[in-house]
């Protein structure tokens, strides 16, 4: 897979500007706030329809715009296709690839990417939820129905939350509970059967590229669900059954506290380094370097998958690894196209014999 070309009209800080990259490793440097986040920005908006840094899409239409256009040349799956996105604050985005209009969800198939940013050490350190976000963006990008079981799952777990939030006063709501947990066990069942099958792609692949990373240390991953469930790789159906079981036993629950107890969205990943949970006793810099180890990983795993590497996204990677782990990275990425932003070259593109974009105030040299 390979980005040959971009084109940014009013999206952040661009105006117009147009950028071409190498099929291997892009070196994006200039100083802090001039736009180079913004770069990886688009093309992760380009393949997963949605950013990485903000939900609304109106804040990432620029000063002074109506509206932002993407447009990018991709050569993916043996051809060539063209991606357009045009964002126009309080109208849906409309996407189309080879002038064919497109959901969000249907991207995937067209442009796939790999993020590490500076939030990501979140994966480690944070809330359930980032360890969601991981299995959820990559799953969805090499099993198209996931995507569609988790819009499923998102509808149900939305109308169910208002139903609860808002019963007290509205009685006659409770009607329609029981077909929103309903459509919320089924959803989780399917979800729950990719997640356990992703967890375990993603703790057998990141065990040894962590081992090489941090000189000897044992990084583990391990899936964990609803506790009815017993078997994670089941039969959807066991699972549905299994989770009924758990909306049942928690009804009243729900009714008194006023939210879902019940569904995939109690999801985590156990991550752990030596034996130890990650969360409670990881550094800094084993933060970092499990949650890179992680992102690699999903990478190899998507070229196993696919046959093609993703693009991979490496914003700001190499300022907080030492020298023996940047070129740890550097020797890591190789075989697949690469965009690493930072301040300062430093070398990079000629230990890599990568292609330099040096971004200053919204324009690309």
């Amino acid at each position: 897979m390979n980005l040959e070309k971009i084109a940014l009209n009013g999206f952040r800080n661009y105006d117009w500007e147009t950028a071409e990259f190498s099929p291997g490793t892009n070196v994006i440097f200039g100083a802090n706030a001039q736009g180079k986040t913004n770069l990886l920005e688009a093309v992760y908006l380009l393949a997963m329809g949605r950013s990485f840094r903000t939900r609304f899409d109106r804040e990432l239409v620029g000063f002074g715009y109506d509206s932002a256009e993407l447009l990018a040349e991709v050569f993916s799956h043996d051809r060539q296709q063209t991606v357009k996105l045009i964002l126009r604050p309080g109208v849906r985005k409309t996407i189309t690839v080879n002038s064919v209009r497109k959901t969000a969800a249907e991207l995937s198939g067209t442009v796939s990417v790999v993020l590490f940013s500076p939030d990501d050490l979140e994966l480690i350190k944070e809330g359930a939820a980032a360890r969601r976000r991981l299995m959820d963006t990559a799953i969805s990008q090499i099993r198209p129905r996931y995507a569609g079981y988790l819009a499923e799952f998102n509808r149900c777990y939305e109308q169910k939350t208002r139903i609860l939030r808002d019963w007290h006063d509205k009685p006659s709501l409770l009607d329609t509970l029981d077909e929103f947990s309903d459509g919320m066990c089924r959803a989780s069942a399917q979800l729950i059967r990719y997640r356990a099958a992703f967890a375990a792609r993603l703790d057998e692949t990141a065990r040894p590229i962590h081992a090489d990373f941090s000189s000897g240390e044992a990084l583990a991953v391990a899936y964990r669900t609803v506790g009815t469930v017993k078997d994670p790789f089941g039969a959807a159906k066991e699972i549905f059954y299994a989770l009924c079981d758990h909306q049942e036993a928690h009804r009243q629950a729900e009714l008194d506290c006023g939210q879902c107890l019940t569904g995939a969205h109690k999801d985590d990943l156990d991550i752990s380094i030596d034996g130890r949970p990650a969360r409670a006793f990881a550094s800094q810099g084993q933060t970092r370097t499990a949650a890179l180890s992680l992102k690699l990983a999903e990478r190899e795993i998507h070229l196993a998958e696919t046959g093609e590497y993703p693009i991979l996204l490496l914003d700001d990677v190499l300022s907080e690894l030492d020298a023996k782990r940047q070129e740890f990275v550097l020797n890591r990425i190789g075989g697949g196209q690469t965009l690493i932003t930072c301040c300062e070259d430093g070398g990079i593109s000629k230990r890599t014999g990568g292609r330099v974009l040096q971004v200053e105030k919204g324009r690309i040299r």
